[in-house]
């Protein structure tokens, strides 16, 4: 349980991570929150020579509002998410998903920028981004680019990023107001990954649905955005046909693997209970 040997960075600026990212190549992994790659460290599971840790980047961090769009800085940490004023007003999904990540000493360190880019499917903000629509900006020698969420995930543990890449921020369209927003997370005990967990995202006018965002936890290899069951919802008065068919549509994407959390069947059907269970709650709160 103790790491292999490696040499430490600390860069003061993203231009400065970004060239040693560049200059150690494959012999190095960027640090964020560290819940992810320590315990694989220790485990051996991960070996780098080289750990540039970007707890130093000041621009790296922080919550704004710009044009309609939530700006969140890679390295603002779990907490943050949690205690901001801006985001319980604007996109309050961003606090009830982060307050049931983990526990608060992990949530004080662990970062939504390391919660997003490493890849794991059992993280539960991946799927929310592509609930919301949100894009990361990942930024190297050459420049930032912007990618959609919904196209960053390619297999566990591997992302759009490309070598000497950093994920700087993420970027969420404002959800309009009025909007109704649940994210629904059943697990084994307190700081344990989800079983299955879904996200749901609505709009309604005049007791009608309007628009629906689904996305899930998880259940596959990636997050899952959950296209056919959200479209299932648009037009509906959330009757019993319509969230049934959303359920159904659900469970259809998910893959979940066999482990301690349960066989297939099990977690799949899960999956369907969160998503009902989000639906109702998420046009309780819909204006």
């Amino acid at each position: 349980m103790i790491p292999g040997a490696f040499d430490y960075h600390r860069p003061a600026s993203l231009g400065e991570a970004i060239t040693l990212a560049n200059e150690l190549g494959d012999d190095a992994r960027v640090l964020a929150g560290g819940h992810s790659l320590i315990p694989m460290m220790k485990l051996r599971m991960a070996v780098p020579e080289h750990l540039i840790d970007l707890a130093d980047i000041d621009d790296l961090k922080g919550i704004d509002e710009r044009d309609g769009t939530l700006q969140i800085g890679a390295m603002t940490s779990q907490a943050e998410i949690i205690g901001s004023g801006l985001l319980a007003e604007r996109c309050p999904i961003l606090r009830e998903t982060a307050e049931q990540i983990a526990d608060p000493q992990i949530r004080n360190v662990g970062t939504i920028g390391g919660n997003v880019a490493n890849g794991d499917p059992g993280n539960d903000m991946p799927a929310l981004m592509q609930a919301l629509n949100a894009s990361y900006a990942l930024t190297g020698a050459g420049g930032t680019r912007e990618v959609p969420a919904r196209n960053f995930y390619e297999a566990a543990y591997f992302t759009a990023l490309e070598p000497g890449e950093v994920l700087s921020a993420i970027h969420i369209p404002i959800p309009p107001a009025g909007h109704g927003y649940a994210y629904e997370k059943q697990k084994r005990k307190v700081g344990d990954y989800a079983t299955a967990a879904a996200a749901v995202l609505l709009t309604m006018e005049g007791g009608v649905c309007t628009s629906a965002s689904i996305a899930l936890t998880n259940v596959g290899d990636t997050p899952l955005f959950a296209e056919a069951a959200g479209a299932a919802l648009v037009g509906s008065a959330f009757d019993e046909g319509a969230v049934g068919a959303a359920v159904s549509a659900a469970e259809a994407i998910a893959s979940p693997a066999e482990d301690g959390r349960g066989p297939v069947d099990f977690r799949t059907r899960v999956a369907g209970v969160m998503v009902r269970r989000a639906i109702g709650r998420a046009a309780s709160r819909a204006r």
